[in-house]
Formats: structure tokens, C-alpha cells, sequence
């Protein structure tokens, strides 16, 4: 029996919505656009034809998977972060909007010539910005090495590779030098947050990339004890925080012997980075 577009959907978001998945008519489109090799907003005018069986046999799988809570950027192998498309794996964090608000402070202040980027993750934040600045260099670290094969891959893709060093290493084990920019999305879910998680986030995302456990501060300790020895006397730091951290990261730092730190809100209106300068 033949099934349309508009029925394949309809089929999959009540299949979607009884599994508990929330916003389940987006995530199925999403998965039916990417069986069918297609973008997304197509589909409105595909509603009529015939899904192909090889398609459908697809489509089904991944909604299997996303019935289990598999993150769609997992399913599909990748999603967008500022305007490009990044590669992406149960090894990595799935990329969120408001990390963006890390990318615009940037740009703002920018080009810079030496970036460090800590706990790198897929590499979004080295690679957007070695993109954005034809002429910069970072250094990208992470402990995960399965975390720096995937960053690897997206400087590739996004042809910076030759730009972007990706490094195994926890924080700045093996990093030398002094960076006019370092920039970090670290862990900072704290352990009791962790049992709230989504179960997308919990079942899915590398823990060691969500929580460093406790308060959820130490990553921010770690980093601030010793980002002076690694930042140029006129560089410029800034940490995504959790929207209910930012008096405790920005007395991190001050206590650490930073005079002039900042917090700044994201599109939402939470707080999201603080800025970090000598």
C-alpha cells in the first residue's frame, strides 16, 4: 500500500507524540526530509507524492531511534551552529542556539589572530571562528580523543583544517603560549540537575562533556586558576555559563585576580557568557 508525504507524516508525529517526544511534528519532518535527501521546508510541496520504499524503510528506523530519545542531530549526522553544518556523534555535545551568544561576543570584538578553545567538543567554536577570520590560528583541546576526531573532521569540512590544531588534552595540559581570545563551553550541569535532564540529554550526551559533578563549577575553577599564564595581557576571555551561574563564575574569576569581568544574556534574555579580561 502506497503512503504519502502528508500521510507519512501524519503517521510518524502520532507515533512521535505517544512515545513522549516533544515537538514530535518537527522532529518528523526533520527526519522524513533527511530520508528523502531533501531540505525540510520541501516537503510542504512533496505532500502529495508517493514515499519510495527505500525511503520509507529509512524513515522508519529513524524514528525508531528517536523514539528511544536518540537526539535528530545524532539520527541524521549533524546540525546547523551559525550557518553551517557541523558533524555530529554521541561523542559530542548536540550544538545549542545559545552557544551562538558565545560566537556573536566574539565577532564583536574581533578578528583575533590566536585563539585557544577549551573542552572543544565538535569543534564549533574554533571552526566558526577560524572561519569567520580568514587569517586566524586556534589551538582546540579536548580529553575526549574520539571528541577530536569529530572536530577534525568538521575543520575539514569547513576548510580550516590547516588553521585549527586539535589537540587531546585535558584543559591546558598541552597547550603552550599566550591566546589573544580563549573561549570554552565547559561542563556545567551540576550533579542534581543531571536527574532533571531530558532523557535526549541524560541517555545520550557525553557525561563527561554535560557535568564535572558537584556545583558544577569546577571546570570554571580549573580554567580560571590558570588562564592568566595563557592569556595575552590585551586578550579577551568568554565562558558559556549555566543561566543560573553567572555570580558564582564571575567571583571565580575575580578571586582568581581578574579586575574586569562581565556577564552578558543571550537571545533569551538569560544570563549566558561571562567575559574575562586582565
Amino acid at each position: 500500500m502506497s503512503v504519502t508525504v502528508r500521510e507519512a507524516l501524519a503517521n510518524a508525529t502520532i507515533w512521535l507524540k505517544e512515545a513522549g517526544i516533544p515537538n514530535a511534528d518537527i522532529d518528523a519532518r526533520f527526519l522524513l526530509a533527511h530520508a528523502m535527501s531533501c531540505d525540510p521546508s520541501r516537503l510542504i510541496l512533496l505532500e502529495d507524492e508517493e514515499v519510495q520504499p527505500d525511503v520509507f524503510r529509512s524513515f522508519d528506523g529513524y524514528l525508531a531511534a528517536r523514539e528511544k530519545f536518540q537526539p535528530v542531530s545524532q539520527i541524521i549526522g549533524g546540525r546547523e551552529f551559525w550557518g553551517r553544518w557541523f558533524s555530529v556523534t554521541p561523542d559530542v555535545l548536540d550544538p545549542r542556539p545559545e552557544t551562538e551568544t558565545l560566537i556573536d561576543v566574539a565577532l564583536q570584538h574581533g578578528p583575533f589572530q590566536r585563539i585557544l578553545d577549551l573542552g572543544t567538543g565538535s569543534g564549533i567554536l574554533a571552526v566558526t571562528l577560524a572561519a569567520e577570520w580568514g587569517e586566524t590560528r586556534a589551538i582546540a583541546v579536548d580529553i575526549s580523543s574520539e571528541a577530536i576526531a569529530i572536530a577534525n573532521k568538521n575543520a575539514a569540512a569547513h576548510g580550516v583544517a590547516d588553521r585549527v590544531n586539535l589537540i587531546v588534552s585535558n584543559w591546558y595540559d598541552a597547550v603552550a603560549g599566550q591566546f589573544d581570545l580563549i573561549v570554552s563551553n565547559p561542563p556545567y550541569i551540576t550533579a542534581a540537575e543531571m536527574a532533571e535532564l531530558s532523557p535526549d540529554v541524560r541517555n545520550w550526551e557525553p557525561f563527561i562533556a554535560l557535568t564535572p559533578g558537584g556545583d558544577g563549577l569546577d571546570s570554571y575553577r580549573t580554567i580560571a586558576s590558570s588562564l592568566s599564564r595563557f592569556l595575552s595581557d590585551d586578550g579577551l576571555a568568554l565562558f558559556e555559563i549555566g543561566h543560573t551561574q553567572a555570580v558564582d563564575v564571575v567571583s571565580i574569576f575575580q578571586d582568581a585576580g581578574f579586575a574586569n569581568v562581565t556577564k552578558l544574556q543571550d537571545l533569551g534574555g538569560k544570563d549566558r557568557v561571562v567575559t574575562v579580561k586582565k
